[in-house]
């Protein structure tokens, strides 16, 4: 290598070096400046504070003025010097040191001191290397690098008493893969809730859109506030669409980590008209319609989304067929109350006794149409009469009672309010709520809590459609992008047989007595035998297994079954003529044990 050569590569080098000294002198410069702005009206504050100690304690005698003075001397030293006086003061005592100890140094310690010093800076150029690297990757955008420009404290303390934001300062704002982060003080009459309310001066001081989502929450300690500008989301790039491998409900779009929900919670599904109600709940049905010991149960009278589950689920899709199957689900739940042996609190579910899920789409509805459903009974005179019944005592206690017996409820509305959406006795059981967008924060603080927009629950903020809130006391308030299951993913799914309480096999508990359950098959009648349903076939092995005539409201007891069933049981065995009714209104069965039921 030639001398014209070593020299350009040293003055490269050296090129570098300067270059890299110079920008490491502006970082910590800038960094300083900012540190000092945040941090001197804090020693304001504190001399304030000591002022005021001094004029009610002059003679210093109450620990009062004390604590003042240390307080103040603490926020002092918290501020850091501007980086020209750091290295003024760091280069006179370097000159001292020098002038006092050097002379008196032996050669020896000259060059194992060279050595270490050489060490020194290498460690430190390493380290210095290694900790700027971006790691992140984290660019900002255009939108992004203007919006962190006019968060830095100089910017905001400049135009804030312009905007109505006087007596408020930004700290140094941070890029997240969630959008900017950024910490304001507070002082004064100022508070994360009245912050809240200035959202529209915060939004004109930073001339950012206004489609541009905002929060703003109480900071981690007094005095202070969180604001954070959605500006990008870490679930973007994420392919949402569901899948087996990818069975999760959705993305957290702050964390980016897989949010589930796991069965054995009675949850609230709630959101306006749009919001995703529906693809936001699939992923959740497929998981309660999955597995040999899992079977889902819809009440869906709006005949759309429940009809895509058929092939997999029990669905009810009319009133009556609504009471119906409330009717076995509150018996099939009492009953395995009943046999639950001692000590254990929850039932423990089999392939033949499944965990139900019973899932209400739309709330509403059901309240109208499936609260006074008109039935025919027969009295014991025999003479027939019209009785309304209702499906909601039926859901509430299932709501109240059906988690010991792992019979849960899941109940969607879009009219999340008390009385209209929701009943009064099913919202105090909900221990999971999953909102939507939603029309008012009233809406929002009866799915999520009244604390809900204190804490950031903000519901009525959240975009159309596929962004949700998941409040399940763990949680934060951060938005989950939710996936994407279509119609005909559902359809394609494979078949199973929808539970029904017809179908359930003998079952034996320890110290219980034993219950046997008709299955669904016909009976060993004659061709011309009414008594074709399960339900039929067991009234008519009561009766005819009774040694005398049976009164109706003793085989309700004696089946298990509700009344209704029992009553149109009945009617279809008397009109067939396999059960004639005497008249004291007993029953008894017109043929032997060859019409017994299966």
């Amino acid at each position: 290598m030639s001398y014209t050569s070593v020299w350009r590569t040293h003055r490269q080098y050296a090129a570098t070096a300067a270059r890299w000294t110079a920008d490491r002198w502006r970082t910590e410069a800038e960094r300083r400046r900012v540190v000092r702005a945040e941090r001197k009206p804090l020693v304001r504050d504190a001399r304030r504070a000591l002022a005021q100690a001094r004029a009610m304690d002059p003679e210093g005698v109450t620990p009062l003025r004390h604590r003042a003075e240390r307080e103040l001397a603490a926020a002092k030293r918290r501020v850091p010097d501007p980086l020209w006086l750091f290295a003024t003061k760091t280069g006179a005592v370097l000159g001292v040191a020098g002038y006092l100890y050097l002379p008196q140094v032996p050669a020896r310690v000259w060059v194992w001191s060279a050595v270490a010093v050489v060490a020194a800076i290498t460690a430190l150029i390493v380290w210095v290397a290694v900790r700027e690297r971006d790691t992140t990757g984290l660019k900002p955008t255009a939108e992004e690098s203007a919006l962190l420009k006019r968060l830095t404290p100089q910017h905001w303390k400049e135009h804030a008493e312009q905007r109505g934001l006087a007596g408020t300062l930004t700290g140094r704002p941070k890029l997240t893969e969630a959008g900017i982060v950024c910490a304001v003080r507070l002082d004064g009459t100022w508070t994360a809730t009245k912050l809240r309310a200035a959202e529209d001066h915060i939004r004109a001081l930073l001339g950012a859109r206004t489609s541009l989502r905002m929060q703003i929450k109480a900071g981690k300690r007094g005095g202070w506030a969180e604001l954070i500008l959605r500006t990008r989301s870490a679930a973007d790039g994420d392919d949402l669409t569901w899948t087996p491998e990818r069975r999760s409900l959705g993305v957290d779009t702050v964390t980016g980590e897989q949010v589930t929900v796991p069965l054995g919670e009675r949850l609230l599904i709630a959101g306006r008209s749009g919001a995703g109600k529906s693809v936001a709940s699939r992923p959740l049905l497929y998981d309660a319609s999955e597995g040999a010991t899992n079977a889902l149960v819809i009440i869906d009278l709006k005949r759309v989304e429940g009809r895509l589950w058929d092939h997999r689920a029990r669905v009810a899709s009319t009133p009556r067929e609504v009471v119906d199957v409330v009717d076995e689900l509150e018996t099939e739940m009492l009953e395995r109350l009943s046999i639950l042996p001692k000590g254990q609190d929850t039932w423990t579910p089999t392939a033949d006794r499944p965990r139900i899920t019973v899932v209400v789409d739309e709330g509403a509805e059901v309240m109208t149409a499936a609260d006074k459903v008109p039935y025919e009974t027969e009295t014991s005179d025999g003479k027939t009469r019209t009785v309304n019944r209702s499906a909601l005592p039926g859901l509430e206690s299932i709501a109240r009672m059906g988690r010991a017996a792992c019979i849960d409820l899941w109940w969607m509305t879009q009219k999340p309010t008390i009385g209209d959406g929701i009943p009064k006795q099913i919202a105090p059981q909900i221990g999971v709520s999953i909102c939507l967008a939603v029309r008012t924060p009233a809406e929002a603080r009866v799915v999520l809590g009244e604390d809900a927009q204190a804490k950031g629950w903000n519901a009525d903020e959240l975009p159309v459609p596929g962004v949700a809130l998941i409040r399940d006391g763990k949680r934060k308030p951060d938005p989950v992008k939710v996936r994407y299951m279509d119609k005909a993913v559902v359809i394609a799914l494979p078949d199973r047989t929808p539970w029904s309480r017809t179908v359930a096999p003998t079952v034996e508990a320890a110290g219980a007595p034993t219950l046997t359950l008709v299955k669904d098959t016909a009976t060993d009648a004659a061709p011309d035998q009414p008594a074709t349903d399960s339900a039929a076939a067991r009234v008519l092995k009561a009766i005819e297994s009774a040694d005398e005539p049976v009164r109706q409201k003793d085989l309700v007891t004696i089946t298990g079954l509700s009344k209704g069933a029992v009553s149109k049981a009945v009617k279809t065995l008397t009109t067939g003529g396999t059960v004639v009714r005497a008249v004291d209104g007993r029953l008894t069965a017109t043929r032997g044990d060859d019409t017994a039921a299966a």
